[in-house]
């Protein structure tokens, strides 16, 4: 194989230099994870028919060959199943591009220029163009593009989540070219973080349509439902920085096992709401589906008009960086004059004499003299006037004010029990613009315990680390005195912390901190009954609940941390 490899290609002259490894780490290779030093492009887990066939060796090529009297390669990118991938130099045209290679008599050589040859046609520049597909000298390479000034998707979510316009920016685009490709009968089957470029001017490009797949011998009987699962895991690893899916992959952690596959929002708090529902569509598999029922997205098209379907989601303001504060220079406050021009004499700066203070004359002196000692004596008169009026009054208004203390005493009204409160409505607050259960909330007022408002299943716990809290505020119809309350549990165990706060409004623009506190506990129950140590006039209840037990599976969620609220009641 070293010898027909070798016969394949003119050899530059590149004595002294030594073979380069299939590590080498670049932005824009073909398949290189920058994260872990490993192909990103590496094997995937099986499905849809991908095939594993028995390792060919790759050619042994080195950097300083040619291909075509044309093509120099210069550094190996990846090395994999009997084939390589290299960033070159098209000497032709002086431009970088990229080749796979790999020998003709491949198992998959024949299927490789087959779809690097359909690729080709396609010419959408939302896709890295193939331009060239030779079989020469029992060699097979293909030639594509090379975007240097463009960051993998990989790079990107290794510093975080995106924000929500570039989520929205990256699942469009994808989605839209995708379905381009559709139509014309090309499917990638292996849309990976490594495979998503995105350049300087914020295009997303897509490399290895059909060839990538081919070079794996990656088949699927539902191709386009498969890349659109690979879109909706691409748009779920954007906005929560997690690979939907049990093993971690790409530099990113996998969900955790045994729970399935978590909506965005209970994997991160903040999360878009219409995204993350976007991402469970395109992801419905073994029937998890989006929060609202929605039908599931099986195809890139049925996607792409789904994303048109969502409101436009604008990109953040710019920050504004205030300038900095106006300082008056030495310059500026006149100890400087203007510079003499070169070669000519200076003349000595004139600074202006300030003037002589005011009253410094003899006369000047007699009357600030007279003037203080008519102050003076105009004080003293005041302060003996207000003494005396102040003794006469204390004298007066002694036995008034005993009188006074003793009738307040008596008239002090007896303590009453507290009674119930009628509750007019009631809604659920969500700070963070993730709901819970609103449907649910009217569940809490009919007097039914086996109805109940539910919240979602967490994965962390007791206490909520991804959500300030959850809960209800209820609507009293006019100002009570709320001093105690008890509150229906679905579920037991360590431990459910919750709190009753006064609101402003049915939608408090406030964040919970800062409303006031009514009462407050931490419970193993069901029930709860909390007292007030002293009554709070208000018009809206807030129930704040920041800590929930672990619970078994049940029909609306799986097993995590979760909490049900059965019924509830106020006295005042």
């Amino acid at each position: 194989m070293a010898e027909r490899s070798t016969a394949a290609v003119d050899v530059a002259d590149n004595s002294g230099e030594q073979p380069l490894t299939a590590h080498a780490v670049k932005a824009t290779a073909d398949g290189v994870d920058t994260q872990n030093g490993r192909a990103a492009d590496g094997p995937m887990p099986e499905k849809d028919g991908e095939r594993r066939s028995a390792a060919t060796a790759a050619p042994e090529l080195h950097s300083g060959h040619k291909l075509a009297r044309r093509y120099r390669l210069e550094e190996c990118v990846t090395r994999l199943d009997g084939f390589s991938s290299w960033r070159a130099m098209d000497e032709k045209l002086r431009r970088a591009v990229g080749v796979h290679l790999l020998p003709a008599d491949h198992p998959r050589a024949r299927t490789v220029l087959a779809a690097a040859r359909s690729s080709a046609l396609l010419g959408d520049p939302r896709f890295v163009q193939v331009l060239d597909a030779v079989e020469e000298n029992d060699l097979v390479y293909v030639v594509h593009e090379w975007l240097p000034d463009a960051t993998e998707l990989t790079a990107l979510l290794a510093a975080g989540p995106l924000e929500p316009h570039e989520a929205y920016q990256l699942v469009s685009q994808i989605s839209q070219a995708m379905a381009a490709a559709h139509r014309e009968g090309l499917a990638h089957l292996r849309l990976t973080p490594s495979a998503i470029l995105r350049t300087s001017t914020g295009q997303y490009r897509i490399r290895g349509l059909a060839v990538n797949a081919a070079l794996r011998g990656i088949t699927s009987e539902t191709p386009q439902r498969a890349d659109t699962e690979a879109i909706g895991a691409l748009l779920y690893a954007a906005l929560t920085q997690r690979w939907p899916y049990e093993d971690d992959a790409y530099g990113l952690r996998g969900l955790p096992k045994g729970v399935g596959l978590l909506a965005p929002d209970q994997v991160r708090a903040g999360v878009h709401r219409g995204l993350g529902e976007l991402a469970m569509r395109a992801l419905a598999n073994d029937g998890a589906t989006a929060s609202r029922q929605e039908p599931a997205c099986t195809t890139p098209e049925e996607l792409s008009k789904a994303v048109a379907a969502m409101p436009r989601i604008r990109p953040p303001e710019p920050a504004f960086t205030a300038p900095p504060e106006y300082q008056q220079t030495t310059y500026q406050q006149g100890s400087y004059g203007r510079q003499a021009p070169i070669g000519m004499p200076t003349a000595p700066i004139s600074v202006p004499v300030p003037p002589p203070p005011p009253l410094q004359s003899r006369t000047g002196r007699a009357l600030k003299w007279s003037v203080a000692a008519l102050l003076i004596a105009a004080l003293g008169l005041g302060s003996w006037q207000l003494a005396d009026t102040l003794l006469d009054r204390g004298k007066q208004g002694t036995g008034e004010t005993t009188h006074t203390e003793q009738q307040k005493s008596d008239d002090s009204p007896e303590k009453k029990d507290p009674v119930p409160l009628s509750i007019k409505g009631a809604a659920e607050y969500y700070p963070d613009g993730t709901p819970q259960n609103e449907d649910g909330v009217s569940k809490t007022l009919d007097g039914d315990s086996s109805t109940y408002w539910r919240t979602k299943s967490f994965v962390d716990g007791p206490v909520l680390k991804i959500k300030d809290g959850v809960g209800i505020i209820y609507d009293l119809g006019s100002e009570q005195e709320v001093s105690a309350a008890s509150i229906g549990l679905r579920f037991s165990g360590d431990h459910t912390t919750l709190a009753l706060y006064a609101t402003d409004s049915m939608h408090p623009a406030k964040p919970v901190k800062e409303p006031k506190k009514i009462a407050g506990t931490t419970t193993n129950d069901t029930t709860v009954n909390l007292s007030a140590e002293k009554p709070v006039k208000t018009r809206y209840v807030l129930l704040w609940i920041t800590a929930m037990p672990k619970a078994p599976y049940d029909d609306f969620s799986s097993a995590g941390y979760k909490q049900g609220i059965t019924d509830v009641k106020f006295k005042g």
